[in-house]
């Protein structure tokens, strides 16, 4: 069953110029589809955002942050329990910022930063010692390396199944050659509309979704080498390969924060 959020602050009465809001969200949380006349940087710890606007669907873990500008519209949904921190900046503050939605890195300094606001439970800043801990997350903010789509998704014919297939099992043995004979084509077609709608590769998309769902086994107590198993690994080293290119540290490493963060 899914459990309905309402935003915590009011559009008409912003409590300040930069707010946090803080949240532990249950499994199957969805928030209604809604707009700030502020800009929101969503930033969580511990599981999968998935965000949708007119445009686009972003699903973002925990080394990445959603940005959504002032008067954008969106709903999020989040699968399983998370950690969530909204950093909501007042719109001429975010002039530099994309005018559109997307992807943010979080860098070590952004992510301590809302980890010791969590903590203290501060959502607006008042003390001086404060302020300036919030200019230099902004200042982190505003530098953010840019990402259009963590997983991009396609209405591509040819694309489609295979996608919502491999969204619901990503440990499917299927190749790109089973799919390409199912769907009556080329593995030459298939991997043209890879590169043309999604903008890499086959296996880059099944890998990024791959890493997507070792976040849930890890959170779920696997070990490193079932995961690789799991994954369709016949030993642990590819795997801990793949995981440190997308979260920049182990899987150990990563469990290890999550639980340090979830306390």
């Amino acid at each position: 069953m899914k459990k309905i959020y309402q935003p915590l602050f009011d559009n008409n009465n912003p409590p300040g110029e930069i707010f946090f809001g803080h949240e532990v969200f249950l499994p199957n949380t969805t928030t209604p589809r809604h707009s700030h006349p502020w800009g929101q940087l969503q930033l969580i710890n511990g599981g999968i955002l998935e965000l949708t606007t007119d445009e686009k669907r972003f699903l973002s873990p925990s080394q990445y942050a959603v940005w959504v500008p002032a008067g954008i519209e969106h709903e999020s949904f989040m699968r399983r329990s998370l950690n969530y921190c909204s950093m909501n900046i007042e719109s001429t503050l975010a002039d530099a910022l994309p005018r559109y939605a997307c992807l943010l890195e979080v860098s070590p300094i952004m992510e301590a930063i809302v980890g010791d606001l969590k903590q203290r439970c501060i959502t607006v800043p008042e003390s001086e010692q404060d302020l300036r801990l919030v200019k230099v997350l902004l200042d982190q903010v505003l530098k953010a390396k840019e990402h259009d789509q963590f997983l991009p998704s396609s209405d591509d014919k040819l694309l489609k199944p295979i996608l919502q297939e491999l969204d619901e099992d990503p440990t499917t043995t299927k190749t790109i050659k089973d799919w390409a004979a199912q769907l009556h084509t080329t593995e030459r077609t298939l991997a043209r509309h890879c590169q043309d709608k999604l903008g890499m590769s086959f296996t880059e998309w099944r890998q990024r979704r791959k890493f997507i769902y070792s976040l849930h086994l890890l959170r779920k107590g696997l070990s490193v080498k079932e995961i690789a198993f799991t994954l369709g690994y016949h030993q642990a080293s590819p795997f801990i390969t793949l995981f440190k290119r997308h979260a920049q540290c182990t899987p150990e490493q990563y469990r290890q924060r999550f639980y340090s963060n979830a306390k």
